[in-house]
């Protein structure tokens, strides 16, 4: 399906046949274009920037590069093709035609997980508009602004389902997206997640490989859903996804190979005399965006994950993939909790356990990035080993909230947290010491001490390519 760029707003979506909804929509693009003014990255705006632009939702060369300005970048409304005679594939609708429009009786419902998942996107976008200013190189730098960007059309995307089936209440929901700011104590974002900094690059690498990977399993889950118009647009979302999972996980793999390359050139552990990342201040990056990540899931036992699922709204990860009733009426799923200084495993309703069926197969396809990182290690012959913490350490939301568990899953007192927390979770001293490496890379090619080189380009152009015009 190609996109029609002929229109004021590229879509996929007959726009020009539905006035009501075409107006609303231009009605909205002036405050978008002022938030991304405003809130966007600073400091480029008027620079030319090599991205990708989609121009067909089909799985093969839907995207064109070219060099663009971001606020000239043609934000739009992609669906993926339909699904001829698709059906509702779970829950208590199992069989029935999927909605073309908003069922009355879960409009609260729906409207809700749309207008989450869309302060999301905004929200992205908001924690990393100052790291342009200190980027490691123009590949990196690049890369940030295809992020960004893409997130803006996911913005774009949430706004087309709330203006296009939710009428006043989704218009009103659309304007409040663009209100609510990142960290702001008066109006923050939804999720926590959301509202913390992303004060360097060693940050973005890990919130690109954790916190968007959590957003891949959430648009995974919605892409399942019995709605189809929300359905069509997660299942492009997640091909534009896929790039920043993908920034996150070269990022964290560049850093640690440039780690073990000074390790081996200095015959030493600590690189802050020489520049560099220790692998030690990599763990605790990891302990803290994967726990804070996992905390994105929700409670480990949650009726509304049950009611998404029944009412047809919201399915698991792969659905038609499971092999059982997709009803879960009867069925159950071990969760594990909290015991007497201890945890345990039991069998809780498959229904309320969603969120953490979820949350499984989100920690083990961080795994499979971390045993990657990990080959870069033992190529360099050195003895250590990354390792996600426990589900358990450092949750703010669940059955783990507030308890004192250990990366290794012990529990300990507030006395041992607070004299070890330092080794666990980055430090003040740490972040300082990251942020001090934090300096700008401007030259085609080069790049940060403190980083590796990329193995290939971007769109078969050589790293040393212009890919941002300074």
């Amino acid at each position: 399906m190609a996109i029609d760029y002929a229109e004021r707003i590229p879509n996929n979506v007959n726009l020009a046949d539905n006035r009501r909804l075409q107006r609303a929509l231009e009605s909205w693009q002036p405050k978008f274009q002022d938030w991304w003014m405003e809130m966007g990255p600073e400091g480029f705006q008027a620079n030319e920037i090599y991205l990708r632009t989609a121009v067909s939702v089909d799985s093969d060369g839907w995207a064109h590069f070219d060099f663009v300005k971001m606020p000239e970048y043609r934000w739009g409304i992609f669906l993926a093709e339909p699904e001829a005679d698709r059906a509702v594939n779970f829950g208590q609708h199992m069989g029935d035609p999927a909605w073309q429009e908003v069922p009355g009786e879960y409009r609260g419902m729906l409207r809700r997980i749309i207008v989450t998942q869309g302060d999301t996107e905004p929200a992205s976008v908001e924690q990393q508009r100052q790291l342009g200013r200190t980027s490691p190189s123009l590949y990196d730098l690049r890369n940030l602004f295809q992020v960004n960007v893409e997130e803006g059309r996911h913005l774009w995307a949430m706004v087309y389902l709330l203006d296009a089936h939710f009428g006043r209440d989704g218009r009103e929901e659309a304007e409040a997206l663009l209100m609510r700011r990142s960290g702001d104590a008066d109006k923050p974002r939804i999720l926590g997640a959301f509202n913390e900094a992303t004060p360097d690059w060693l940050s973005f690498y890990m919130f690109t490989y954790f916190t968007d990977r959590d957003g891949r399993f959430q648009l995974a889950s919605l892409a399942e859903s019995g709605f189809d118009p929300l359905s069509r647009t997660c299942r492009f979302m997640l091909t534009e996804e896929a790039h920043h999972m993908f920034v996150g996980e070269t990022g964290v793999g560049r850093v640690a190979q440039r780690s073990c390359e000074l390790m081996n050139e200095h015959d030493t552990d600590d690189l802050r005399p020489h520049g560099g990342i220790d692998l030690a201040i990599l763990q605790k990056y990891i302990n803290f965006h994967f726990s804070v990540s996992l905390d994105l899931f929700g409670g480990e036992l949650s009726t509304n994950a049950a009611n998404y699922f029944t009412s047809g709204l919201k399915g698991r990860f792969r659905e038609i993939q499971i092999d059982d009733d997709h009803v879960l009426s009867d069925g159950t799923y071990r969760v594990i909790e909290p015991a007497q200084n201890a945890f345990t495993e039991t069998d809780a309703p498959a229904l309320t356990s969603l969120n953490e069926r979820l949350r499984d197969a989100y920690i083990a396809d961080c795994q499979r990035g971390l045993d990657r990182w990990n080959k870069v290690i033992a190529q360099h012959d050195i003895d250590f080993t990354f390792a996600l913490p426990h589900r358990a350490f450092h949750r703010a939301i669940g059955l783990f909230s507030g308890l004192r568990i250990s990366p290794a899953g012990e529990v300990v007192t507030q006395d041992e947290w607070d004299r070890r927390v330092d080794d666990w979770l980055p430090s003040d001293q740490d972040r300082a010491y990251v942020r001090s490496l934090m300096e700008p890379v401007t030259s085609p090619g080069l790049m940060a001490n403190w980083i590796a080189a990329p193995a290939r380009g971007i769109n078969g152009q050589p790293i040393e390519f212009e890919y941002t015009k300074l």
